[in-house]
């Protein structure tokens, strides 16, 4: 094949609705973990899309380089084609020979990958599609949503836009509306937003729960829902109808963990994560959410000032070893990095405790949410286990700055405000203490107590262009 006719087969290959062209990137992913997460789910959830689940194990194992399981795993979609949509058999296969025609032509296979791309193209042409190379079809939609969510906290806005554009099509679809819900809800708790106000997942949830109350992935993510707006006891009846119907089923065990954990019965959350992780060992979910609660149990009985030493370091050693587990399982995984050396912390382990921090602070392309707990995490670690206030403000403000707003930022303010206004009480405030505190109140809408924090400020520190332009500015803002 000329090189021109290579040219153009590459420009064909971009038009393809398919795993290779939805920009699904390696760095965003530890290829084996979610190697492993899609299998459990094949074996766990029979209920879901094989052809959904080894489309994308086939592009998975195509990043581990894996070429004969890559080919295998394309195979058994086709398989699943004919048993999951016998009357439209070459629609529901597009996305399956986009792939075949992307990983021939990566072998090296030109005229195998032209054999699929020709297959796609006759499709497109008998039904009518505006562009010769795909079809705009609300399986497709949804087929983009689940992997994109698969991909982590980037994607997730980019799945729910995929959900949304099939629901257009079918707004009844349960399978859609299940995975609009699950997008919103994923959105809303990596961002920390817990309400049931106007736009929350709740309805969503609720929607999809309806139109399936069989669906052992949507319902417990209901329930746990229902739980952070208050409505627990609704939720409890969710979790143990799901728990009936579904007693071996990790993704089941594993919300009706984390409703308990949060109802305070850390017992019956152990019980069903360690059920959950017989299942599926390798999971960093699971070992993450048993840490959790062993961390849970450790800090209630600090609280209740326990002088059982014993039992305090044997919580902590549980704690390290499930959040070792949940990082050697998934490398990327930054909360279990943080949890990790927080409870290092915890055990005096400090140097340990400081190249586990490092490690995340190492980590290239971090949302801004990530860098922002991480700023959080650190500074407490600085002012709780180093004794170093100085330190603490300094990542507390770094977490502050970054100006998306987000949860870990709204704990980076409140943690500042706390430690400033201490520090003030004691007598102990100086220009950049009243600086700091000033800067939080204009951010909060406060204007005339932020002016008085500059005002003062600016006593001790008359020249500081930061405090004068941040004072003008509020004073021009009083005036208009």
């Amino acid at each position: 094949m000329s090189e021109v006719s290579k040219d153009s087969l590459q420009r064909i290959l971009l038009q393809l609705e398919c795993h290779f062209t939805w920009m699904l990137l390696k760095e965003d992913i530890t290829p084996k973990e979610l190697e492993e997460r899609i299998t459990n789910q094949i074996e766990f959830l029979p209920s879901k899309s094989k052809i959904q689940n080894y489309n994308l194990l086939a592009y998975v194992n195509h990043l581990n380089g894996k070429k004969e399981a890559t080919l295998e795993s394309l195979q058994k979609a086709e398989e699943a084609v004919q048993i999951e949509c016998p009357e439209e058999t070459e629609k529901a296969s597009l996305v399956t020979w986009g792939n075949y025609a992307w990983v021939y032509y990566h072998m090296g296979q030109l005229g195998k990958a032209q054999e699929y791309i020709k297959k796609v193209e006759c499709i497109c042409k008998q039904n009518g599609s505006a562009s010769p190379y795909k079809m705009e079809l609300p399986h497709i939609y949804c087929e983009k949503g689940w992997a994109l969510l698969k991909f982590g906290s980037s994607y997730y806005e980019k799945a729910k836009e995929s959900f949304a554009k099939a629901l257009e099509e079918e707004p009844q679809n349960p399978e859609f509306n299940a995975g609009y819900a699950i997008a919103l809800y994923r959105m809303e708790d990596y961002y920390g937003k817990k309400s049931s106000a106007e736009g929350s997942s709740l309805e969503s949830l609720r929607r999809a729960a309806s139109l399936n109350p069989d669906d052992p992935f949507v319902v417990p993510v209901f329930a746990v829902k229902l739980q952070e707006v208050g409505e627990a006891e609704e939720g409890g009846k969710y979790i143990k109808e799901a728990l009936e119907k579904n007693p071996d089923i990790p993704y089941v065990l594993r919300y009706a963990a984390k409703f308990y954990r949060k109802r305070g019965d850390v017992i019956k959350s152990l019980e069903l994560l360690k059920k959950a992780l017989g299942l599926t060992p390798n999971s960093s979910f699971l070992h993450h959410q048993i840490g959790l609660s062993y961390r849970t149990q450790f800090l209630e009985k600090r609280k209740a000032k326990c002088q059982d030493r014993e039992k305090m370091k044997e919580l902590i050693g549980c704690c390290i070893f499930h959040f070792q587990k949940a990082v050697e399982h998934k490398p990327k995984f930054v909360y279990a990095y943080l949890d990790l050396a927080s409870m290092y912390g915890e055990a005096k382990r400090l140097q340990e405790a400081e190249e586990t921090f490092q490690k995340v602070f190492a980590m290239t392309k971090l949302p801004c949410e990530d860098k922002q707990e991480l700023h959080f995490s650190y500074g407490r670690y600085q002012q709780f286990q180093k004794n170093s206030e100085s330190e603490a403000v300094k990542h507390y403000l770094a977490g502050l700055k970054m100006e998306k707003e987000s949860f870990p930022r709204d704990k980076c303010k409140s943690a500042l405000k706390k430690l400033i206004e201490r520090k003030i009480n004691k007598s102990l405030g100086d220009a950049k203490s009243f600086g700091i505190l000033g800067y939080i109140h204009q951010l909060n809408g406060e204007r005339r107590q932020a002016i008085e924090c500059y005002e003062q400020a600016l006593e001790m520190d008359p020249d500081n262009e930061e405090y004068l332009n941040a004072l003008w500015a509020l004073r021009l803002s009083l005036q208009s």
